[in-house]
C-alpha cells in the first residue's frame, strides 16, 4: 500500500539550547520560584543564551560544490546541533562554553546523499555526527577532541516519510529522520500506530531509537524499539547494509543487531521495517498507594511475574510522588495502566489490583476508556513527566545542578541497588557543593526477573562550577552502578557521558570484536568518534 502524503507537526521553534520548545521553556518568574524550593540557588536566573555570544570560527573544511546545496555553515544551524539535552549540555550553554560546534550541517534527502558525505567525509578527515532529533541525554551528539580536521553534523531529518505500508503482515517501511509525531501522523489514517512513545517522543526520531535501542512507554513485555524490528538499511562507509525483512530468524549472529544501539559509529540507519499495532481502543488505569516502599517492590514484583502485561507500571518513591503531584503524604505510588485493540482490559487491572493489595496497597477507584489517564495520581504523574525537562533547565538556570539516570538489576540485587545510591550519590553530591540532595527513584521498567530503576539527583550548585559538580555525581553513580552489577543504562545509551561504566561492563572479547567492526566498517574513523569505543586518529 502506497504511504500517505507527507505530515509536518506545526511550526514551532524548538529551543536551540534546552529542552523543548522555546515558548514552553520557564519564565524567569517560574525559575524563581522553582529555586525558592532549593536552599543555596541564585538569587536571579542566568540569563538566556544568545547564539551571537558563542565562539562560533569559520568552518574548517569546504564540501565540494556537488554536495554544497546539502550543507550549511549557518551559525544559528551549527550552534543547534553542538550538543544534545542533557544537563550538561543545558548548563554549558547557559555558560557560553558549549564545547566543538560543528563546522557544518547536513541535511540530506536520500541513501546516496548519505553515501556521498560519508566518501567526503573519510577522504579529508572530517567527523561525523549522526543527528535525528538532537534529545540525546549521554553526550552522544556532540564532538569532544581536536583528532579530526572537522565535524559534520548530519541531520536525517528530511528522511521523515512511510515509504510503504504492508496492511497484511501489518508493518512499515519508514525512513529513519521521521519525528515521533511525523511518523505517527502517516500511520494514523491506516488506524495503525508504531507505539512508541519515549518522553522524547515529540524531539526524536525513528532512527535516533534504533541507534540508542531507546525504551518507550510500555513498562513491560515490548519495553524497547528492538521489539518493533523487523529488518534495517544501513549506510556505511563501506557500503549499505540491508537486512530481510522476516517475523523471526535463526540465522547466524542478527545483522540488524549489530547497528541496534550502534549510535551512529558503525553507518547511518536511513531506514527501517517496523512492526505495527492496532490503535487501542479500551484502556483501564489506577493509582496505588503503599506506606512502604519495599512492600510496594514486592507488589512489582509479582505483577511483572504475571501475565497481564500491564503498558504502564511505574512506581514512584515518596519523593518522586511529591514532586509529580501524584502524593501529597509520604506514600508511594503505583501507576497502572491496561490498554487492547481487541478486548475491555478492566479484567486485567483488576487483577493487579488484587496483587497490589495483597502487599498493603490502597487502590483509587479504577477508569476506564477515554479517562483512563485522567485518574487524580494518574493524571499528575503524566503532566509532570511530560513538563519536568522543562523545569529541569529553569532549575539550571537557578544554578541547581540536576542530574538524572536509569539502570536495571536483577530483583535480588534491585532493594540494595536503590538503598545505595540514595545513600551514596547523595554523600557525593553533599560533598561537591555543600548542600544536601534530593535522591528520587521510580521504577519505568519491569521484567519478570528484575527492574529498570530511574533516579533524579537535585542539588543547589556552585555558579560556575556546574559541570564539575554533575561531573562528580555521575562518577559516584557509575560507581554504585558497577558494585552492584547494574546497568550503566538501560534505555539512554552510552554515548560520551556513560563511556567509563560502558568499558568496565563490556566483555574484553566482544570490545575486541566491536573494534574489528569498527575497522572493517569506518576504515577512516569519521563515524561519531568517541562512542561506544576510544577516540582514533583518522
Amino acid at each position: 500500500m502506497p504511504a500517505t502524503a507527507n505530515h509536518h507537526p506545526a511550526d514551532r521553534p524548538r529551543s536551540w539550547w534546552g529542552w523543548g520548545y522555546a515558548d514552553a521553556q520557564p519564565d524567569d518568574a517560574e525559575c524563581l520560584a522553582l529555586g525558592a524550593l532549593l536552599p543555596g540557588t541564585l538569587a536571579r536566573p542566568l540569563p538566556l543564551p544568545r547564539i551571537a555570544d558563542l565562539p562560533i570560527g569559520d568552518p574548517g573544511a569546504t564540501p565540494p560544490a556537488s554536495l554544497a546545496h546539502l550543507v550549511t555553515a549557518d551559525p544559528a544551524e551549527r550552534a543547534a546541533h553542538a550538543m544534545g539535552k542533557a544537563y550538561r549540555d543545558v548548563i554549558r550553554a547557559l555558560r557560553g562554553r558549549p564545547g566543538r560546534v560543528p563546522d557544518l550541517v547536513a541535511r540530506p534527502s536520500r541513501d546516496q546523499d548519505v553515501a556521498d558525505l560519508l566518501d567526503w567525509a573519510g577522504e579529508h578527515a572530517v567527523a561525523v555526527i549522526p543527528f535525528g532529533g538532537g534529545s540525546s541525554v549521554v553526550g552522544g551528539v556532540e564532538y569532544r577532541g581536536d583528532a579530526h580536521r572537522a565535524v559534520l553534523s548530519l541531520d536525517l531529518t528530511a528522511m521523515d516519510r512511510v515509504l510503504e505500508i504492508d496492511t497484511t503482515s501489518r508493518s512499515a517501511l519508514i525512513q529513519a529522520g521521521a519525528l515521533g509525531p511525523v511518523l505517527e501522523g502517516q500511520l494514523r489514517p491506516h488506524g495503525l500506530t508504531l507505539r512508541h512513545f519515549p518522553q522524547s517522543f515529540e524531539f526524536s526520531t525513528l532512527g535516533g531509537w534504533l541507534a540508542t535501542r531507546a525504551g518507550g512507554h510500555y513498562a513491560t513485555v515490548r519495553t524497547h524499539i528492538d521489539d518493533f524490528v523487523q529488518s534495517l538499511r544501513v549506510v556505511t562507509p563501506a557500503g549499505t547494509s540491508a537486512s530481510w525483512r522476516l517475523p523471526a530468524s535463526g540465522a547466524g549472529p542478527s545483522p540488524d543487531r549489530l547497528f541496534l544501539g550502534s549510535e551512529g559509529s558503525l553507518g547511518v540507519i536511513t531506514e527501517a521495517w517496523m512492526r505495527l499495532q492496532e490503535r487501542p481502543r479500551h484502556k483501564a488505569a489506577a493509582s496505588v498507594a503503599f506506606t512502604d516502599f519495599h512492600r510496594a517492590l514486592d507488589a512489582v514484583r509479582d505483577i511483572a511475574r504475571s501475565d497481564l502485561a500491564p503498558a504502564n507500571c511505574r512506581l514512584l518513591d515518596p519523593g518522586e510522588a511529591l514532586l509529580s503531584g501524584a502524593s501529597h503524604d509520604g506514600s508511594t505510588v503505583l501507576v497502572l495502566g491496561f490498554e487492547s485493540a481487541t478486548a475491555p482490559a478492566d479484567d486485567r487491572l483488576a487483577t493487579a489490583l488484587e496483587l497490589a493489595r495483597a502487599h498493603g496497597g490502597r487502590a483509587e477507584p479504577p477508569t476506564a476508556g477515554r479517562r483512563a489517564e485522567a485518574s487524580t495520581a494518574v493524571g499528575a504523574w503524566r503532566s509532570a513527566f511530560l513538563r519536568m525537562p522543562y523545569l529541569r533547565d529553569g532549575l539550571a538556570r537557578m544554578g541547581a545542578v540536576v542530574e538524572t539516570f536509569e539502570t536495571a538489576a536483577t530483583w535480588d540485587r534491585v532493594p540494595a541497588l536503590i538503598d545505595a545510591v540514595r545513600t551514596e550519590v547523595g554523600a557525593a553530591a553533599l560533598e561537591a557543593t555543600g548542600h544536601r540532595a534530593t535522591v528520587n527513584c521510580r521504577l519505568t521498567h519491569v521484567y519478570p526477573d528484575g527492574a529498570a530503576p530511574y533516579f533524579t539527583v537535585v542539588v543547589a550548585g556552585r555558579p560556575g562550577d556546574e559541570v564539575r559538580i554533575w561531573d562528580d555525581i555521575k562518577a559516584a553513580a557509575t560507581d554504585v552502578l558497577h558494585r552492584h552489577r547494574a546497568t550503566v543504562t538501560h534505555h539512554h545509551a552510552v554515548g560520551r557521558d556513560h563511556r567509563p561504566g560502558y568499558d568496565t561492563q563490556r566483555p574484553e572479547p566482544f570490545a575486541l570484536a566491536l573494534r574489528a567492526v569498527k575497522n572493517a566498517l569506518d576504515p577512516h574513523h569519521v563515524l561519531n568518534p568517541g562512542v561506544l569505543l576510544g577516540r582514533h586518529t583518522p
